[in-house]
């Protein structure tokens, strides 16, 4: 039997490249000095796309070329780098890796909170600069007694409050519904869950939907003493207003692993000295990495041998028999 062609749009871990090339016939764009002849030349054998954020968005403009395309497998549980409408409009399933990422993206996410409370890596830069020598390091704030808000409770936000609920803290959470079978107090609006709350962590979903849903008035509710932290989407967080809510002590701090236009971080950002900013690394272990990327070669490989996508997105137009 014949191997299908499948399209790389920009370099992967070796375990995707490596099953992909077993499998299939793998074409790189990225290796292409002319993207446009090479895709009107091979783009009618194309199958199979595997992309991820590096690429950037994949809209009409690279569907277009590739009229015979099945699935797409995109790397990483957010896939706003995708627009599944285009997609769907074409009859072509799209995947992304959820679940294997939940833990490590949870751990993280309790790491990124206790250090922006704490200070942990301001500290780190004292004790470096030899400052302790001179006088110890200011008191911090506290998660002591904190009641945490969580915007979006799917998969891994409830990987996040099983983690909060060790350190005996009030848990909310706010969505489009109330959710069966959760203890946590819901908040049907956001405004009015910044206001109950004096910590929101967001791990809502990226795209159009959810862009500046946290804006300048949920910063005001959130309060002087408020932290937020953003293990979402960039786009999920007004980062302007953010800026001014920092400088101007509308809220105490943020830690932060998303940007707007990652990997450019405003410089405002990065000279608020109290700030936790991290290169976008919540899923970043070599162990959920490679799990990740071996669920983009699984969906194609399961597809092409006619069991279906293993994880195809809500939006696709798969229907299992």
């Amino acid at each position: 039997m014949s191997k299908a062609d499948i399209l790389m749009t920009a370099p992967m871990m070796p375990v995707v490249m490596d099953a992909l090339d077993k499998a299939f016939n793998l074409h790189k764009l990225w290796e292409q000095t002319d993207r446009e002849s090479f895709l009107r030349e091979i783009g009618p054998r194309i199958r199979g796309v595997a992309t991820s954020t590096l690429f950037g968005r994949m809209d009409a403009s690279l569907f277009e070329p590739l009229p015979n395309l099945e699935i797409v497998s995109s790397f990483g549980v957010g896939y706003d780098n995708v627009d599944v409408t285009e997609a769907a409009k074409r009859q072509v399933i799209v995947t992304n890796t959820p679940d294997v990422l939940n833990d490590e993206v949870a751990d993280l996410t309790l790491g990124l909170l206790l250090a922006t409370l704490r200070k942990i890596p301001q500290a780190d830069r004292y004790l470096r600069a030899g400052q302790w020598l001179k006088a110890s390091f200011p008191l911090s704030s506290t998660l002591r007694e904190r009641k945490v808000g969580i915007v979006g409770l799917g998969r891994i936000g409830k990987a996040i409050a099983r983690r909060l609920e060790g350190f005996d803290v009030s848990i909310a959470y706010h969505g489009r519904t109330r959710q069966e079978g959760v203890s946590y107090t819901y908040h049907p609006t956001l405004i009015g869950m910044a206001e109950a709350c004096d910590v929101l962590i967001v791990i809502t979903p990226g795209g159009a939907g959810t862009k500046h849903l946290i804006n300048a008035d949920v910063l005001k509710a959130l309060g002087p003493t408020g932290v937020l932290i953003n293990v979402a989407r960039g786009s999920v967080v007004d980062e302007q207003a953010l800026i001014e809510a920092l400088k101007s002590g509308t809220i105490l701090t943020a830690g932060l692993d998303v940007y707007d236009d990652e990997p450019r971080v405003p410089q405002e950002l990065i000279d608020i000295e109290h700030v936790v900013l991290l290169p976008h690394i919540a899923s970043g272990s070599v162990h959920t990495r490679n799990a990740m990327g071996q669920l983009v070669a699984d969906n194609l490989i399961s597809w092409f041998a006619g069991k279906g996508p293993l994880t195809p997105v809500s939006e696709t137009p798969y229907t299992k028999a």
